[in-house]
């Protein structure tokens, strides 16, 4: 591929960042927040270039490390993955679309001070004009770019300049009348009018020492641009009557008319309709772009990616962002147009600074020439003041933003998803961040491994069986010298008295005892027998559990009977209220089985689950498999090898020999193995939507499902998330 010249020095660099911005926030926004805030509107255009400057760092420090890389989307499709990219891509292609329709629902009244015309079918012609242009290929040269901001900053320097003198400090009277609540409205209102300062990052492959020139061209620009809209805002309050400027569609001609007369007015209208135009052929031409972009990531249809063999442009990308540009002037009021403008920015600006703390814990090669002081509390405060500003929106802009949030996932859902499997560094730093936290349970799992444990039997099981429930539970105990609890349950009906007949022991019980005892001897642990009678088997269990301070149940896990089905299954129940873990076991022989396989979905193994694996294949003097799914094509190179690592990590904590065996989820599997050990499901997350992990096929041998009590599980927004990036 050619590449481009580093030609753009920081002037340049200043030039490009000022023009992006300077527009609809100066010459439209002023009367809109006014209305909000009153005089504290200076204030809201201070407040917000201060909480732009997390996300002006957090964008300066990835185009260093990506100068190649161009958009805020391409930022953060790579940090967040797909997911977040998709949310970004329609957000931010929205956020330009509503700032185009901005320029002209607010430019178009500066051109009828001149021409009495109608004003929405003057800003919906200018806009199908702008497309057509865009479609076409036309576009703006450097030089005219240059000219329209040198005009425009000179005309503003003179309104500034002519009409400071003018200043009255009485039209600051009640400086803080709308409160706080106002004053916020109104610092997210002009947001949007900070919008451009990142996008010189687009073009950061032909800036010339892009370590120094982004970072300082951003910042400055920002700087520059801030005093500036304080300044003008500050004069346009000061020279003209409360309220006079209020809810106006022209408030910088307004003004100057008061102190420049109509030179000054003619200055400005000039000024506003170059600006203003200008920012919506650039809003046109760089939001068309999103869909385009997201199109070659194959986050969007082909179609739109298609660039016309006749212009060289993307018309299918161009015509739907025009038509949403052409709705949003025909039917959505000005006031809401710049409220939801702003609100996706915000959003927008947030996950900048999220993606910055993606790269830079994650697991993948990021070397900006410049770093963003104060990490990661600037990224975090521009994260959560971004937040709290949305919530002083208004509802229009909060539903706007939902919707469009909501439209986006449910997007990636149906469309995305079963085509795209990539990952960014955030879902793999998270994934590493899992697995050292699962090994570290691993770790401290040796010192908690049961002591004492309870097998419940819930049935006449025959002697082999309950042979076999009885030494998997000694294997367990025997490392700590613990102690094997072996309890038959009985239930009679409800309707039955407990009666001292129906407690008394019978010869078969007697029996049961002397087994016992036997094991006891045969397997060198201590083993205690009784026998509880009860009307629900399932209470007693838990009961016996509680005031015996069982660490785990063993039990045979049962099939559904009728009254199960009905009323629920009470092996559930016991999972969920018991006390300590709960292993169900799916019983079909237990003789010093020598090869033992932990299998998992694709995820960390449950430490648990590691626990007892370990604990058999020790008293056995056997081996441990690690069974996880087969990768397919689907899976992505960081996660084979984030999982590759963790697996290897394991190894190296457990005391018996391990190795790992990948399986086919269509059946295929090595062979047999003596006992098999895997965690249980967590009821919480059974009908997650996301919960697509492949399912380990079932082996010919005795299972042993491990729930973990509840106190010990993860909370369950951690589990999400970690269904999300397994």
């Amino acid at each position: 591929m050619k590449e481009l010249e580093r030609d753009l020095g920081l002037p340049s660099v200043l030039a490009i960042s000022i023009g992006a911005m300077i527009g609809s926030g100066i010459f439209i926004l002023p009367a809109l927040a006014l209305e909000i805030a009153g005089p504290a509107v200076v204030l809201a255009y201070l407040l917000a270039g201060l909480l732009v400057v997390p996300a002006a760092l957090s964008k300066s420090e990835m185009a260093t490390a990506m100068p190649e890389a161009g958009g805020t989307y391409i930022y953060i499709e790579r940090g967040m993955g797909p997911l977040l990219g998709t949310v970004a891509g329609v957000g931010t292609w929205f956020s330009l679309s509503f700032k185009g329709a901005l320029a002209l629902v607010g430019g178009v009244p500066y051109l009828l001070l001149l021409f009495d015309l109608p004003l929405q079918p003057v800003a919906l012609g200018l806009a199908t004009l702008l497309i057509l242009v865009n479609v076409v290929g036309a576009k703006q040269t450097g030089r005219l770019q240059l000219a329209i901001v040198v005009v425009m900053l000179a005309a503003l320097g003179w309104f500034a300049a002519g009409s400071a003198p003018g200043v009255q400090s009485a039209n600051y009277a009640g400086f803080f009348d709308s409160g706080l609540g106002g004053l916020l409205a109104a610092t997210g209102l002009v947001f949007v009018s900070y919008a451009g300062v990142t996008k010189v990052a687009s073009i950061a492959e032909e800036v010339e020492h892009p370590g120094r020139n982004i970072p300082l061209g951003i910042l400055g620009s920002l700087a520059f641009t801030t005093l500036l809209y304080v300044a003008i805002v500050a004069v346009l309050v000061g020279i003209t009557d409360p309220g006079s400027v209020a809810g106006s569609l022209t408030p910088v001609a307004v003004a100057a008319e008061v102190t420049l007369g109509r030179a000054g007015v003619v200055a400005v209208i000039l000024a506003a309709i170059l600006a203003l135009v200008s920012t919506a052929n650039a809003g046109i031409l760089s939001s068309s772009r999103y869909p385009f972009a997201m199109s070659r990531d194959q986050l969007a249809p082909p179609s739109l990616s298609t660039v016309s063999e006749r212009f060289g442009t993307p018309v299918t990308s161009i015509t739907l962002t025009g038509a949403v540009l052409l709705a949003l002037i025909a039917f959505v009021p000005i006031l809401e147009i710049a409220k939801l403008a702003s609100a996706f920015q915000i959003m927008v600006f947030a996950l900048i600074n999220v993606a910055v703390v993606a790269f830079r814990e994650g697991n993948t090669e990021y070397d900006p020439e410049f770093t963003s002081p104060l990490y990661p509390w600037m990224q975090l405060f521009g994260a959560v003041t971004g937040i709290l500003l949305l919530t002083q929106m208004g509802p229009v802009a909060l539903v706007g933003a939902a919707v469009i949030t909501l439209g986006s996932v449910g997007w990636y859902l149906g469309y995305v998803r079963p085509r795209v499997r990539r990952d960014g560094v955030a879902a793999d730093a998270i994934r590493r961040q899992v697995g050292r936290n699962a090994l570290t349970d691993v770790e401290a799992e040796a010192d908690e491994r049961a002591h004492t444990v309870l097998v419940a039997l819930t049935k006449a099981v025959g002697e082999a069986r309950e042979r076999s429930l009885v030494a998997m539970a000694a294997d367990i105990v025997r490392p700590h010298d613990g102690r094997v609890l072996v309890v038959r349950f009985e239930e009679i009906p409800d309707q039955a008295p407990l009666t001292e007949s129906a407690t008394a022991q019978s010869p078969a019980d007697r029996s049961f005892e002397r087994r016992v005892e036997d094991l006891a001897a045969e397997f060198d642990v201590a083993v205690e027998a009784d026998e509880v009678v009860s009307h629900d088997t399932k209470h007693a269990i838990v009961n016996v559990a509680e005031s015996h301070g069982v660490d785990a149940v063993v039990a045979e896990h049962e099939p559904l009977r009728l009254r199960s089905r009905l009323l629920g299954d009470p092996v559930d129940w016991v999972v969920r209220h018991a006390p300590c873990d709960v292993l169900l076991v799916d019983n079909i022989g237990y003789d010093a089985p020598e090869r033992i396989v932990l299998s998992g979905d694709g995820s960390p193994y449950d430490s648990r689950a590691v626990s007892v694996a370990e604990a058999f294949a020790t008293a056995n003097d056997g081996h441990l498999s690690l069974w996880y799914p087969d990768g397919d094509a689907d899976d992505t190179t960081k996660y084979r090898r984030t999982m590759a690592d963790y697996r290897s990590a394991l190894s190296t904590l457990l005391d018996v020999p391990v190795r790992a065996e990948s399986v086919r989820t269509d059946g295929g599997r090595p062979a047999d193995p003596d006992v098999l050990v895997r965690a249980g499901a967590d009821h919480r997350l059974r009908s997650a939507v996301l919960d697509e992990r492949p399912q380990l096929p079932t082996s010919n041998c005795t299972t042993v499902t491990v729930y973990p009590v509840s106190t010990r599980r993860p909370p369950l927004v951690r589990r999400l998330l970690e269904r999300v990036v397994f």
